[in-house]
């Protein structure tokens, strides 16, 4: 690129980083200097420079914050590229036929709406779909950028090939039974509709997630509707794994997507070699992904390939316990339409075995208290510096974990008001089940300490005192009140029969 074409994108934007915000050490200082400048634009996850966070630093070598795959500007969408995509009615109009003709395995509804007003219309796939089950959920997505059709079309293929191959083949009939598969063909309908990367606000919804290593998007009011409905759905829907279908490249990525240092450099998560084995999975069941020459075994680091900041599939990670995928799946971003059927036999195979890894490996089990009731503790291994929480309703978790014969893992429960239980499993190759069963702490302590430090001073407190009296400590209140009072009469009547006694031998008194 020349200094001209650099001069050009350097004036795009700002960043609008607080200063002071940022680390008070050199390297930070002089990072965000340079936040100004931008040297490239990626065609895939990177983005458009002017929606990208964190621009680049125009430095030489390793800290160039892009790939070789890179354009000018978007390039333009005309009627003949875009023919034989579904539009967003015909999109929804798939969708509700699919829910009527596969009624007794789906169940379709929507986490909210795009800017101008589209629901964002899910699909819900299950034996048991919208029922409350202790099974793991897996969801995709596809269309998170408007510009990147190939996504919706492959999911609503994996909906059909499912409901036309349940109880004929193994792994279509292993995913309905033991997971819920929630399927979103467009989180981007408007961006769809107007054929551009961002959605109505030409904001691009992959960097409009709050960010590990940098202060942003933390206002909710200034996020998208299309991101806070994701977040919302993530919070309530308690995923185990996730993928997000983009185009623009062939390779399966994972986190970390970003890093402190502002180029490009490994970054590994605590789960890294989880998400390798996830990132192999997909990559080695595509027809060529695994061929790739750009990327070795067609997988790769995100900050390793180029970092960019404010990303769903961290966020997926670090707040709702899911382990997310950022999927590459065609080298084209909007193809002809002719080459669906095609990148559909390339894809289904990986699509397919890493719903079901969810089930074939991991960890899998429940929590429960002494007397039964499910808890929402969290589960912890250790050695690996993250954690994922069992649900609330069924205390149910799912622990994605790489396999291996003979891997040992110490395994850790924990939950406040609890005593913390571990024990120690050995993996195999294949899933493992494990519940626990934990204890209640010292019951006084926990029958006090919230009365003395938990006081509300809105008479709610005497409520409960009058209900907790009510409780199996009545009885005893009952025998201790009739012995008091007989201690109280037998007491009075030997003090008269005292004092009749002390009239009859004591002679009187004077008072002084």
């Amino acid at each position: 690129m020349d200094d001209d074409d650099e001069a050009s994108i350097a004036t795009e934007r700002e960043l609008g980083l607080p200063m002071e915000r940022l680390p008070l050490f050199l390297d930070r200082f002089i990072v965000s200097l340079s936040f100004l400048s931008l040297l490239t634009t990626a065609i895939a996850r990177g983005g458009d420079p002017s929606q990208h966070p964190l621009p680049g630093v125009a430095d030489a070598g390793d800290r160039i914050l892009t790939r070789q795959l890179f354009e000018e500007k978007e390039p333009v969408i005309t009627d003949e590229m875009a023919g034989g995509y579904m539009s967003n009615s015909e999109l929804e109009e798939a969708m509700k036929k699919f829910s009527k003709r596969c009624a007794n395995i789906s169940r379709m509804y929507s986490i909210g709406k795009s800017v101008k007003g589209f629901p964002l219309w899910v699909m819900e796939i299950s034996d048991k779909a919208g029922e409350e089950e202790p099974e793991p959920a897996f969801k995709f997505i596809g269309n998170v950028h408007g510009d990147e059709p190939v996504g919706r079309e492959l999911l609503m293929l994996l909906a059909n090939w499912l409901c036309d191959n349940y109880m004929k083949d193994p792994l279509a009939t292993l995913i309905i039974k033991n997971i819920h598969l929630h399927i979103l063909p467009t989180m981007n309908p408007d961006g769809f509709a107007l054929r551009r990367r961002g959605n109505a606000n030409n904001v691009d919804l992959n960097r409009n997630f709050p960010d590990k290593f940098f202060p942003m998007n933390d206002i909710m009011q200034t996020r998208q509707p299309e991101t806070r409905a994701i977040m919302t759905w993530v919070k309530e829907g308690h995923f185990t794994a996730s993928a997000s279908l983009h185009g623009g490249a062939l390779v399966a990525n994972y986190p970390w997507d970003g890093s402190e240092w502002i180029r490009k450099q490994y970054n590994a998560c605590p789960d890294d070699r989880t998400f390798r084995y996830m990132a192999r999975v997909y990559s080695n069941s595509h027809y060529n992904m695994s061929l790739s020459k750009e990327f070795e075994g067609g997988i790769t680091n995100g900050a390793l390939w180029y970092p960019i900041y404010g990303g769903m599939q961290d966020w997926n990670y670090i707040h709702g316990g899911c382990f997310e995928l950022t999927l590459e799946i065609s080298d084209n971003k909007w193809p002809p339409a002719n080459e669906l059927p095609v990148l559909w036999e390339y894809n289904r195979k990986s699509m397919i075995n890493l719903v079901a890894s969810v089930v074939k490996t991991g960890i899998h089990g429940r929590v429960f208290s002494k007397d039964g009731h499910p808890l929402p503790a969290s589960v912890m291994i250790k050695g690996i510096n993250s954690m994922v929480n069992a649900s609330s309703i069924l205390g149910d978790y799912h622990r994605m974990l790489a396999p291996g014969a003979g891997k040992s893992y110490q395994v850790s429960v924990s939950l406040p008001g609890f005593q913390q239980k571990t024990t120690q499993i050995l993996m195999q190759d294949s899933s493992a089940s494990l519940d626990f069963i934990l204890e209640p702490e010292d019951s006084s302590k926990i029958r006090r300490i919230p009365r003395i430090l938990g006081c509300r001073c809105d008479g709610t407190d005497k409520l409960e005192l009058v209900q907790y009296l009510r409780g199996i400590q009545l009885e005893i209140y009952i025998v201790v009140s009739i012995c008091l009072f007989l201690f109280i009469l037998f007491k009075r009547k030997w003090f008269l029969k005292l004092v009749n006694q002390r009239h009859i031998v004591t002679p009187k008194r004077s008072i002084v």
